[in-house]
């Protein structure tokens, strides 16, 4: 059975960086796409930026997209999200997701309904 495990989070002031690291236990043989997903408190979770596992092809959240990088590497399994000059509005538990067999990455940013493993998260927190 598949998981995932998030690493990374952390507290930091308004423009500093962070890696958040997903770690799955195993790569399916079928072209699912790994997705980065943010809930803050009070508020519906939201996707953040997707990545195809097959392809290397992202999207992101506009929100994001000039400050978020989302990467992959099949052979560690591993999917990260480098997120730059952060602000308290990206203050939320990242999740990382698994695609269903039907998901795709491209054109928008990850629906949750497309995702149907994940990760238990880890907490960004951005403040001064």
């Amino acid at each position: 059975q598949l998981t995932l495990v998030e690493s990374g989070g952390g507290l930091v002031q308004p423009g500093e960086s962070l890696r958040l690291s997903c770690e799955a236990s195993s790569w399916t043989a079928d072209y699912a796409p790994v997705a980065w997903f943010r809930q803050a408190p009070g508020k519906e979770r939201e996707g953040v930026s997707c990545i195809s596992r097959i392809y290397g092809t992202t999207v992101s959240a506009d929100s994001v997209k000039d400050r978020f990088t989302i990467s992959r590497d099949n052979a560690k399994k591993m999917v990260y999200l480098q997120m730059n000059n952060l602000s308290p509005e990206d203050t939320g538990v990242y999740y990382c997701a698994y695609g269903r067999l039907d998901a795709t990455c491209r054109n928008s940013p990850p629906k949750v309904s497309e995702y149907n493993r994940w990760g238990r998260g880890t907490q960004v927190t951005v403040s001064s």
